[in-house]
This record gives C-alpha cells, structure tokens and sequence, in this order.
C-alpha cells in the first residue's frame, strides 16, 4: 500500500497535480473477505468488487466500509444492489438506467452511479460508446432518485502500448469537459486506470484508480 502510494504521489507529481486528487479504490474481488479487513485496518473508506454475489457475501462479514460496483451489472440484479453499493460505476444502458431509478425511487433513497464509456472502443469491454453518452446524460440527469456523479471507463488491454490506454483516458475526459459545459453541469468523478495504466490515468485527469493487482498480487481465477 506504501508503494502503492507513493507511486500515486510520484505521478501527481510528475503531471502537476495533487495526490488528494486521486482516490486509491482497492479492487478485492476474487479475494477473500480478509483483504477487506486489511483496508479497513490500513484507513481505506472504500473497496471495488465486480460480483454482486460475492459482494454482498462480504457486506455481512465487515461493516463500516463503502462498496463500489466496479464489475457489469445485469438488470435483474438492480433490486439486489440497490442501496447495498454506495455507487454503482457501470451504468451502460438506457434501460438498465431506469430500472436504477424505478427500484431506487421504490425504496425512498439516491443512488450514486457513474455512467461506464467504452472509450476505448473495445468490443472486448462493456460501455456506451461515445455517441450514446449525450442521451444517456440526459435521461440519466432527469432521474430524481439517482445521483450522476461522472463517468468511468475500462481501458483497452495492451500492455506493450500505454497510448493505447491513455487514448482511451483522454478521450473520457475531453467528452466530459464538454458535457459539463453542454449540460451546466459538475461531473467531477472519471474513474479511470487500473494497475497496468496507472500512469497514463493519472496524466489524462482520471479521479480514481482502481488498484488490484498491485496491492494485492496476481489476481486468483
């Protein structure tokens, strides 16, 4: 996690920005409920799972911290996370949107998500292409129960071209620079870069790192 850390810190650096700008958001999945614990016990408020089952196996075993839903999410499972994840990050579809909105007003609560792009272009990756995100904005903005607090990407895996990625990155935050403006609005959160891209996410303006592999070794299958 130190390392991990610094690294962080050492790129902020390196791209002019602070480290308080970027939220370290431990991915646990596919690892016991111990690695929650030892968040936890190391001061992290938040940790990212991508299954709901397994996750929502964990919620029972350790309190006090914060789900993100990193992983697809089917709609027949939106009554299942609603209220269960402090923010769902892969909102991809108009209609799995309101179904958000439908179990979210039912149970008399807000719901944070973040709109999932597929920025990268990737036919391997979930996400709205760039296209679809000016409606997707739009209905999502007019849903009273959720909370659209900004977007999040995947980017395409190529580890021998960090510009793949980075393109990916820069994308997502030009097309919310201009959706700000368009929509007079704030979307802040770009949750963007994972820990083969760390690097180019933080230099492209990503908000949040979603770290699983370098904090915790290689992931179990």
């Amino acid at each position: 996690l130190t390392e991990v850390k610094n690294e962080i810190g050492e790129f902020c650096s390196e791209f002019n920005r602070s480290p308080e700008e970027v939220v370290l958001l431990p991915v646990t999945k596919q690892w016991p409920v111990e690695s929650v614990r030892f968040c936890k016990n190391a001061g992290i408020r938040s940790v990212g799972e991508n299954r709901v089952q397994d996750a929502l196996a964990k919620q029972v075993e350790v309190t006090g911290v914060d789900w993100e839903l990193i992983g697809h999410l089917q709609s027949n499972k939106v009554n299942q996370v609603i209220g269960r994840f402090e923010r769902i990050q892969t909102v991809d579809s108009l209609k799995l949107l309101d179904k958000l909105q439908v179990a979210a007003e039912r149970r008399e609560l807000r719901q944070k998500i973040l709109i999932q792009v597929n920025s990268g272009e990737d036919p391997a990756k979930f996400g709205l292409f760039m296209d679809e995100v000016d409606e997707m904005l739009e209905r999502a903005l007019g849903c009273a129960n959720l909370i659209t607090e900004g977007f999040m990407t995947i980017a395409p895996y190529a580890p021998e071209n960090p510009s793949v990625a980075q393109r990916a990155f820069i994308r997502l935050r030009e097309l919310r620079d201009r959706l700000n403006e368009d929509f007079q609005v704030d979307l802040g959160e770009l949750s963007m870069g994972m820990s083969g891209d760390i690097r180019e996410a933080i230099e492209s303006g990503s908000t949040m790192v979603r770290l699983g592999t370098a904090l915790f070794g290689a992931r179990k299958e």
